[in-house]
């Protein structure tokens, strides 16, 4: 095993905003940044909406209460756009 699989911590540290996408820091440094629109309920959400958000599964997970949507740092790292299920 390589000395960075040993360093890598994949939890949540913070989730900010731009106009066009959500960018979410992580423990070891790294950021993900995303398209907002390939998660229709939070780009349908209101900016309060948006903030108002926890981490969940253990610090690997987001989730946001007020538009009942998760997602998981997995699926974020692997590039899976959500599906509109509302």
């Amino acid at each position: 095993m390589g000395i960075l699989a040993s360093t890598a911590d994949e939890r949540v540290k913070h989730v900010s905003w731009t106009d066009d996408s959500m960018s979410v820091d992580l423990v070891d440094g790294r950021t993900i940044t995303v398209p907002i629109v390939w998660y229709p309920r939070l780009l349908n959400a209101s900016p309060k909406e948006r903030e108002n958000w926890k981490t969940s599964g253990g610090g690997y997970g987001i989730h946001w209460p007020d538009i009942d949507e998760d997602l998981s740092v997995e699926g974020l790292l692997r590039g899976i756009p959500a599906h509109d299920f509302s």
